[in-house]
Formats: C-alpha cells, sequence, structure tokens
C-alpha cells in the first residue's frame, strides 16, 4: 500500500478507532497522576511533567495498551459482527494486515524503550505484551482466567511508576489491587453484555458458564472484598478513598441488581470507568 493511503485521514482515522483513544489518555493520566501526587507534591510536578524518561515510559505503556487493542479486535472481529456490527472496522475499514502489522511496531517499538529505561521495565513491557496477546488468542475465551489477566495487567500500568522512580511501593501497589479489582468487576460485566457473540462462537466466559443470574452474585462478592481491601490497606492513611469507593459500589451493585439488558450493561461498564477515574482523582488528597 502506497504512502499517501496510509496517510489519508479514513485510514488514520480507522487506526485511532481502533486503538480507543479515551481508554489510552485515560491510562496516560492514571501514570502522571500517580508520579504527582502519589510520589511527588506541589513544588515537583513541573520536573515530573518534563522527565523525558518517565515520559517514554508512559509512552510505552501507551504502545502496549494499543496494541492490545488491536490484537484483541483482530482475534474478535467474527465475534464483534454479531455483539457490535457497526463498530466492526478490522476488514472493513482497516486490512487484517494492518492490524497485524501496528500491532507488531507498536509492541517492539515499546519493549525497546522499557529496555532503554530499564532491564526490569523491558522484562516489564515484554510480559505485558505476550500476556496481552495470549489473553486474546486464548484466555478471554476462559472462565474467569482472562478477566483476572486483564485486571492484572490494569495494576501494572501502576506498578511501572513505582519501579521507574523506586519510591512509595506500598500506597502505589495499594492503587494498583484496586485498580485490579474494579478492572475485574468490569470485564465481567463486559462478558455480560457480549454474550451472545461470545456464545455463538465456544466462548466460556463466567456469565455463559453460570448464566447472568450467579454472575451477579460473583460480582456482589468481588465488591464486597473490594471494599473490604480498600479499608484493611488505605484506611490508616486517609478515609477519602475507603468513603468514594464504598458508595459508588453500592450504587454500582444496585444498578447490577436492575440490569437485564445489552443496553444496561453496557451503561454499567461505562460507570465502572467513573469509578476508576474517581479512585485516581482521590490521589489530590492521600
Amino acid at each position: 500500500m502506497q504512502l499517501s493511503t496510509i496517510l489519508r485521514p479514513s485510514f488514520v482515522f480507522s487506526y485511532l478507532k481502533l486503538i480507543r483513544g479515551v481508554n489510552l489518555f485515560l491510562v496516560a493520566l492514571t501514570q502522571y497522576l500517580t508520579a504527582i501526587f502519589l510520589i511527588g507534591n506541589r513544588e515537583s510536578w513541573l520536573q515530573i511533567l518534563t522527565d523525558k524518561g518517565f515520559f517514554l515510559m508512559v509512552s510505552a505503556t501507551v504502545m502496549i495498551t494499543s496494541a492490545g487493542y488491536l490484537i484483541n479486535d483482530y482475534y474478535d472481529v467474527k465475534i464483534d459482527f454479531v455483539n457490535k456490527p457497526k463498530r466492526v472496522v478490522v476488514g472493513k475499514k482497516l486490512g487484517r494486515r494492518w492490524v497485524i502489522a501496528g500491532h507488531t511496531i507498536l509492541n517492539l517499538t515499546a519493549i525497546a524503550f522499557g529496555f532503554l529505561l530499564s532491564i526490569e521495565i523491558g522484562l516489564i513491557m515484554f510480559g505485558a505484551a505476550f500476556l496481552l496477546w495470549l489473553y486474546s488468542n486464548q484466555l478471554k475465551r476462559l472462565p474467569f482466567v482472562g478477566n483476572l489477566s486483564v485486571a492484572l495487567l490494569t495494576g501494572t500500568t501502576l506498578i511501572l511508576v513505582a519501579e521507574y522512580f523506586h519510591d512509595r511501593a506500598y500506597i502505589i501497589a495499594c492503587y494498583a489491587i484496586l485498580s485490579a479489582f474494579i478492572t475485574l468487576i468490569r470485564e465481567i460485566i463486559k462478558d455480560m453484555e457480549d454474550m451472545k457473540g461470545d456464545a455463538r462462537f465456544g466462548c466460556k466466559t463466567v456469565p455463559i458458564v453460570l448464566g447472568i443470574a450467579k454472575t451477579k452474585w460473583v460480582l456482589y462478592c468481588i465488591s464486597l472484598a473490594f471494599i473490604i481491601t480498600v479499608f484493611v490497606l488505605i484506611q490508616h492513611i486517609s478515609l477519602v478513598l475507603p468513603s468514594i469507593l464504598f458508595i459508588t459500589l453500592i450504587l454500582l451493585n444496585l444498578s447490577i441488581a436492575k440490569a437485564d439488558t445489552v443496553k444496561a450493561f453496557g451503561t454499567l461498564s461505562t460507570y465502572c470507568k467513573i469509578i476508576m477515574l474517581l479512585g485516581v482523582l482521590s490521589m489530590i488528597w492521600i
């Protein structure tokens, strides 16, 4: 394909749609806010914003996440034609070989950036890239295993900040655990939303194996474990985050109890993103 074709607005827009720009912004924002509020202070925020090494690490994290979205949509194209036919890009607006090319280039660049910073960060980047590929290829079709994989990877984005600065490991690890919890809840809700297509192509997700009613009880139990963990880990540091999460999780579970349509589950998934954002903003008061 010629360079003029690659630079066409429609070609570029198709890539941007696949890599979920809003989600990538939240990833970068979370890492920067973690560095500013949990590691730095009011006087050092400009130093963190202008830290070239940290910018390189955040860029690498965003690239790995982008590559994960590309490979996920590559493998899920048939399922997406059932669940979200109007939102399918792979094979319609963007050739499958270009999706694989983008996935490869982003991963290799991110891993190279990681090793430029340190061996540890490079290995984490490599491990994340491999796990995202394995998730898209196999793990997401297994009950709970795929959900847990994404949750662990989400928490890793914060662990990277602690690894880069070698500071405030405990509080950052607490936020990483909390981030993993809410991601786990959201991933299971997304599986409830996508049951139709997943079932048609042989996926064994939690709602397919257990049914909607039992899956809701799984979510209630995870939410309970979530709030208990928050109080145990953070209550001696600040009551702001536990209070925020307690109220939002109560509202979330009330909504889960009532939800029974694809649209309702989609709304719950968005609500989980809002909880994530509130959790990140709570760093200001830690």
